[in-house]
């Protein structure tokens, strides 16, 4: 019997993933929470727990830093990230966290059961959908050179998701909701960005984070 908990903001999101599971008679759900602050209690609390769902995106503890956690606190426990987020350095990232698992928001019931199974008897794996766009990825574009200017800039998760939402034309307020966080923490966000990368404006940050292959 694998142990599984839910770990999502989104009710809908929740309950579609329930009904999934709750359909495998090898899954037993424990329960639901809607963030990693929330999830880790769980665990602390002493209830044995086999594989966490979470997304990456959620109030407080998101699933990057929830995975970080219980990578550190709780290391037989494994955390599968379940989101909507396609962008590489985020998955690596994730992945580079202590993530078992990084699946997209549209993998079909069939390989989401899969998946859980085999992280749970195996390390890791990534949906065959980001599989195969690193494929082609791989077999497709020439390999770009790396400038002395952008071997030495470490970019975070959050660095990739603002870059990403900057580039697909959302305005600073619009990434705040998404990222429930302030404006004005996005504008700063966005300045410490331009200047890390000596960019001139805004526009010259997006062609260099596309570019070095960041976004």
């Amino acid at each position: 019997m694998i142990n599984i908990l839910l770990t999502d903001d989104h009710h809908i999101v929740r309950g579609g993933l329930k009904a999934i599971l709750e359909k495998e008679p090898k899954f037993k759900l424990l329960g639901e929470t809607t963030n990693g602050a929330e999830a880790l209690e769980v665990l602390a609390s002493g209830i044995k727990v086999d594989i966490i769902i979470a997304d990456m995106n959620m109030p407080g503890v998101n699933g990057q830093e929830l995975t970080e956690q219980v990578k550190n606190k709780f290391p037989e426990v494994k955390v599968i990230i379940l989101s909507a987020l396609d962008h590489e350095k985020i998955i690596v990232n994730a992945l580079r966290s202590g993530a078992s698992g990084y699946l997209l928001k549209n993998v079909s019931p069939e390989e989401l059961i899969f998946s859980i199974k085999y992280i749970y008897r195996y390390k890791q794996y990534v949906c065959q959908e980001i599989t195969s766009r690193l494929i082609n990825r791989m077999l497709t574009i020439p390999e770009m050179a790396k400038s002395g200017d952008a071997n030495h800039i470490e970019f975070s998760g959050r660095d990739v998701e603002i870059l990403s939402l900057i580039a697909e034309g959302f305005t600073n307020q619009e990434i705040a909701d998404k990222l429930f966080t302030s404006k004005r923490t996005v504008e700063n966000h966005r300045q410490q960005l331009i200047d890390r990368t000596g960019s001139r404006n805004t526009v010259s940050l997006i062609r260099f984070a596309m570019l070095h292959g960041i976004i």
